[in-house]
């Protein structure tokens, strides 16, 4: 004859009410509901930081094209720092930001005239650069300003399985206060 444990009578008697059942079935889903609500959280924070960087990137391209030209440096830079202030309540610390302005000549070859970018200049776009511009842009001399936005944004939690996505966008204005901007570098013939 097997020995039983001393509560194992207990445990069976707990096991085989209605309520017993329900609470075993709740501890059996939780884990599941959990990973569930952080996952559908995590995605949306990430759709939320999604529209503010294409909100962003039609901001700050906006504001570049409304600057009178010439547009200083220092001025190209305060629109860009602009972009800081765009993506609240989010933290800027892996936002980049670039602004170029991009002309095509009889040939329709698009180069970059001027660029500018923020935090770090060094991401903005080589003056005199071959530029390919969507097919729905690519005529002979026109002049279009650039503007792209990227932001690595790293789920809090699940951060080891995905890793850190870039989530980015761009768009382009036409000048809005003549044909052509000049900007850092960069005079309009």
């Amino acid at each position: 004859m097997t020995c039983l444990p001393a509560n194992y009578h207990k445990v069976m008697r707990f096991a085989s009410h209605e309520e017993a059942v329900a609470a075993i079935e709740f501890a059996l889903i939780l884990p599941i509901m959990l990973v569930v609500f952080v996952g559908v959280t995590q995605v949306g924070e990430a759709v939320s930081i999604s529209q503010k960087v294409t909100i962003t990137a039609r901001t700050i391209t906006d504001l570049v094209t409304r600057e009178n030209s010439p547009l200083a440096a220092s001025e190209l830079n305060t629109d860009l720092q602009a972009a800081a202030q765009v993506m609240v309540p989010y933290p800027s610390s892996t936002l980049t930001v670039t602004v170029s302005q991009i002309s095509t000549d009889a040939n329709g070859k698009a180069t970059v005239d001027w660029s500018g970018s923020w935090p770090d200049n060094t991401k903005a776009l080589l003056k005199g650069a071959l530029f390919t511009l969507p097919s729905s842009l690519s005529a002979a001399n026109i002049t279009v300003v650039y503007g792209h936005v990227s932001y690595g944004y790293t789920p809090v939690v699940g951060y080891k399985i995905v890793g850190t996505m870039t989530l980015s966008d761009g768009i382009y204005f036409y000048p809005r206060t003549g044909a052509c901007i000049s900007g850092p570098g960069y005079t309009c013939p």
